[in-house]
């Protein structure tokens, strides 16, 4: 039986004032401020979004974006999510496997045209985001299992803010949060729930990510069924 996890991002663990940081400038100060407040935001979109997924049962699994194993093997650092209020994961389950972009709005006014999303003017690329964050996944899956691994992305938008919608992308799917759970229910059954399994345990392989980063050939050689 599959559990939720309590939360969907990494928890930095709490880090005391080193010298250096005492000795930091004002801006300095400001950025590592706004920094540890953007992984809390960070941590709280992920958390909250979880507690919506449990109603979609044990066939349903779910896995942190690998920005980790993917930036280590690159020799970089974590990868910007382009907001500090943007997280994701993988949902795995009879609908299918989608990459989930979280973004917290706040109560800021959303206005999404196609591929455009503006908040208080700003055009975040938050579209762009979730479908290259689906790709990436779409072409390590598929390389661990030997065929190709459809992945669906989705933006979902959290928040009390008022979204306005003239317009939706053509291969991306927008919903809020609390929708989130129907949303992923919405595709019907496309696949067994033993192949959702068997999908995730590829999906948590640190290896399946490894070697899409890295060029590396693929540990694995079998087939979902």
């Amino acid at each position: 039986m599959t559990t939720i996890p309590d939360r969907l991002v990494p928890v930095s663990p709490p880090t005391e004032p080193s010298l250096d940081a005492l000795k930091e400038s004002p801006l300095e100060w400001v950025r590592r401020r706004r920094e540890a407040q953007a992984r809390n935001r960070h941590e709280q979109a992920g958390s909250r979004a979880a507690n919506h997924l449990g109603q979609l049962g044990p066939a349903w699994h779910f896995i942190e974006w690998p920005h980790a194993e993917l930036s280590a093997v690159q020799g970089s650092a974590p990868q910007s999510r382009n907001d500090e209020s943007h997280g994701g994961f993988l949902a795995i389950g009879p609908g299918g496997v989608f990459s989930v972009s979280v973004v917290d709005i706040g109560s800021r006014r959303v206005m999404i045209a196609g591929d455009v999303v503006q908040i208080k003017g700003r055009r975040p690329p938050y579209i762009a985001s979730a479908r290259k964050d689906a790709r990436r996944a779409s072409k390590a899956m598929s390389k661990a299992v030997g065929h190709q691994i459809p992945v669906v992305p989705v933006l979902a938008l959290m928040g009390r803010g008022v979204v306005t919608v003239y317009g939706v992308p053509r291969d991306c799917v927008i919903t809020t949060y609390r929708e989130l759970h129907r949303t992923l229910l919405g595709g019907g059954e496309r696949i067994s729930a033993f192949t959702a399994e068997k999908l995730s345990e590829i999906a948590r392989d640190p290896w399946t990510w490894i070697n899409e980063a890295g060029g590396i050939p693929a540990q694995r050689g079998g087939h979902t069924e």
